[in-house]
């Protein structure tokens, strides 16, 4: 099978790791799992289950662990999905729809699995409050479901390695969003009014990306082996042409 460097490790696995954990939260399923347990606004939803690993916390709160969600925006979706059962019962609600969905999706690979939580329980979590939420919530005893969690924490992972990295070169949130996704994801996230311009911070993006890189790198290298890297690569690969084919 080979070997892997940390590096190679990242740019193999992480954008499908990424697209996999979209799939299911996009999904409509995922948008009518929710309404059957009382959230009829999928972004209310979305907000107090994805965050309420933190627990009924303020939205200020919420806020700083999303990073790049316009501030009012996260307070309304936050209050409104959180007043349905709490934030601990939306974030158990919120899993459900994503492990019922990983079911019926995502391959039963008990390796995987097993390389991944490797990585997961290798992470230093200081600064990534909701990935170490995450982490701490209990998985399925096995299966896909239990696969499709951990895809979910290995994301949740990721994006708080990436704002701490948009913060560290001088990125505000909308700047970050700006120029990685341009204008409509932002105005998608909340933002209103006129937009500044955001061509000459791409360097600093770059960086960003680059830094987020070396970060997850360092725990692929402490975590698995080059040919365990590779392995998991490969199987991280295999999941994602099924599901995102």
């Amino acid at each position: 099978m080979g070997e892997l460097t940390a590096m190679e490790t990242v740019q193999a696995a992480d954008e499908t790791i990424h697209e996999v954990g979209s799939k299911w939260m996009l999904n409509p399923a995922t948008w009518e799992h929710g309404k059957k347990h009382g959230y009829d606004n999928p972004f209310a939803h979305y907000f107090a289950g994805r965050c309420g690993v933190m627990g009924d916390v303020d939205a200020g709160v919420v806020t700083a662990a999303m990073g790049w969600f316009e501030p009012a925006l996260v307070r309304a979706m936050w209050d409104e999905g959180v007043a349905v059962a709490g934030a601990a019962e939306a974030a158990r609600r919120y899993m459900l729809a994503g492990t019922d969905w990983g079911r019926e999706h995502v391959p039963d690979d008990p390796r995987l699995c097993e390389l991944a939580e490797r990585v997961v329980q290798a992470v230093e979590g200081s600064a990534l409050p909701l990935f170490c939420g995450w982490r701490a919530e209990p998985l399925p005893e096995s299966g896909p479901g239990r696969l499709t969690q951990v895809f979910h924490v290995m994301r949740e992972w990721r994006g708080g390695l990436h704002l701490v990295a948009t913060t560290a070169v001088g990125l505000s949130p909308l700047e970050a969003v700006l120029v990685a996704d341009g204008p409509d994801k932002a105005r998608f996230s909340g933002w209103q009014g006129d937009l500044p311009e955001f061509d000459h911070l791409k360097p600093r993006h770059a960086e960003a990306e680059e830094i987020t890189d070396r970060l997850a790198a360092a725990v692929y290298e402490r975590a698995l082996s080059p040919s365990e890297r590779a392995e998991f690569a490969t199987r991280v690969r295999e999941v994602g042409t099924a599901v995102l084919a």
